[in-house]
């Protein structure tokens, strides 16, 4: 049994290697888990998310699991139709099946510092049914945190990505400057978001069932086995298909503890994309602070035919130490990939839209987040998940991502319409207007330059030319890369399982 490895998903890794003999090739430490999804679909920013999420919960018969760093029942997912929380919907799911069973698992933590969730601590409207059964966990690393965000019904429907379920989530792909709808259930009103979450069936979301079951088992000591029949999932018919029978395989990051060997595997399979793009690589990053994946793509511009690079990243920084380490890292990075751009094929940019009042002759701006953690290579490789690009999603959190490798001509398509789409959403055009720019000249950057003209564009960072490459002082220890000291050493192990017991 590897490290990844645990009784309770044994039954299921040993089903998917009979279906699929290539999973958990020898040697293979980037890919634990291997399967094909038979749909896929690719989702878009929050309402997107929210509004399948819905769909699929009502469709839910035996089984729900939930895994994030932050959860609110209060939430609306579909606030342009109705005033349904997240709550009322679970409960009435509850309610319906007497056979379902909900669980879900958050970071301790989670609520703490988004500062939005508190309620939820405890428990003292949600949950309301004994089949939905809340827990909070916390990892066994000092400082670090759970941070993946899947949801997975019947074992047949599984969402991964960016977004968790809870507040200041969801936007729409216009991302006005104000937007009634988008506010907090306290009715708070908050800036413009982009995030991405990709939809699967087939092998790839009974993979994602097996980690949240090993989640739990590792958080409550309960074991529970993957479903013996997998219940059907009828696909919406309003819903295109983005990818059929693609390979899959999770990417997972765990921290070291006393009993336990970390899993790297989300820096290793990053650093894997970015050697194996040719033309094109594209990364949707909440954070750019990483100086080793800084060095690969730096390594990769000095190559006199490597691919060009283009990097959407959030520029607003939000908290003191948030400001000082990550936004002074990110600048410090984007330095060190100037210099070496020895081609001109670098750009990092971020997002804007128009603002709501406009100053005569002067234009208003407001800047749309990003909290996606996307990477595209070509149009070969997509992977999407919780990581970020900064040290401790390296060895640190608790981290899930999915890769998806393009295996026909239709999977190459629709890669490259996902790229197509992520960048015409920027820059307020459709993706056929996008594609054909990115057809003549076959470089995004043209195309970007050539489409960037509008109330809404991508603007390129800038960073004084001299200054220091080298991370700021004080990284390792608000930004480390692996843990301190494991909780069990300081012993805390009681206080994790008594935070995991059901009220």
């Amino acid at each position: 049994m590897s490290a990844f490895e645990t009784t309770s998903e044994q039954a299921y890794l040993t089903r998917t290697k009979a279906q699929h003999p290539g999973s958990q090739k020898e040697g293979n430490t980037a890919l634990r888990l291997q399967g094909r999804a038979e749909k896929a679909a690719f989702l878009i920013n929050g309402d997107r998310y929210f509004a399948e999420v819905a769909r699929a919960l009502r469709q839910a018969r035996r089984t729900v699991w939930i895994v994030g760093w932050d959860f609110n029942p209060d939430i609306l997912l579909e606030p342009e139709k109705s005033g349904e929380t997240l709550a009322d919907l679970l409960h009435a799911a509850a309610a319906a099946n007497p056979e379902l069973e909900i669980r879900i698992l958050i970071w301790a933590l989670g609520p703490i510092y988004s500062d939005k969730s508190l309620q939820v601590l405890r428990k003292k409207n949600f949950p309301k049914n004994a089949r939905i059964d809340l827990r909070f966990d916390l990892p066994g690393a000092l400082r670090g945190c759970h941070h993946q965000k899947l949801v997975c019904i019947d074992d047949a429907l599984s969402f991964i990505g960016g977004m968790d379920l809870t507040s200041r989530r969801w936007d729409t792909r216009r991302h006005r400057a104000r937007e009634k709808l988008r506010c907090d259930p306290e009715g708070v009103s908050y800036d413009p978001l982009h995030d991405v979450q990709a939809m699967v069936t087939g092998d790839a979301a009974g993979l994602i069932g097996d980690i949240a079951r090993q989640r739990w088992e590792k958080a409550t000591g309960e074991k529970h086995l993957p479903l013996a029949e997998g219940s059907p999932f009828a696909w919406p018919d309003d819903l295109a298909v983005s990818l059929r029978e693609i390979p899959v395989g999770l990417v997972l990051t765990e921290p070291s503890t006393t009993f336990r060997t970390g899993i790297s595997d989300g820096i290793a399979s990053t650093l894997n994309i970015i050697s194996r793009a040719r033309r094109q690589l594209y990364i949707e990053a909440q954070y750019l602070a990483s100086f080793r994946v800084a060095d690969a793509i730096a390594a990769r511009l000095r190559e006199e035919d490597g691919p060009e690079v283009v990097i959407i990243c959030t520029r607003s920084s939000h908290g003191l130490i948030e400001k000082l380490v990550m936004g002074s890292n990110r600048d410090r990075l984007i330095r060190r990939l100037k210099r070496a751009d020895r081609a001109d094929r670098l750009r990092v940019y971020y997002p804007v839209v128009p603002g709501p009042v406009p100053m005569p002759g002067k234009d208003s701006e407001v800047e749309v987040l990003i909290h996606s953690k996307l990477i595209l290579a070509d149009d070969a490789l997509v992977r999407i998940g919780s990581s970020n690009l900064n040290n401790r999603s390296e060895g640190l959190d608790c981290e899930c991502d999915m890769l998806f490798e393009a295996a026909c001509d239709e999977h190459h398509r629709a890669i490259a319409d996902l790229r197509n789409r992520l960048l015409a959403e920027y820059l307020g055009t459709t993706s056929e207007t996008f594609a054909a720019a990115f057809g003549e000249s076959g470089s995004m950057i043209a195309a970007i330059d050539a489409l960037s003209n509008g109330p809404r564009r991508l603007r390129e960072f800038t960073v004084e030319p001299s200054g220091s490459v080298s991370p700021i002082a004080g990284t390792a220890i608000f930004d480390p890369a692996r843990p301190f000291l494991p909780l069990h050493r300081l012993g805390l192990g009681s206080l994790v399982r008594l935070l995991a017991r059901p009220a």
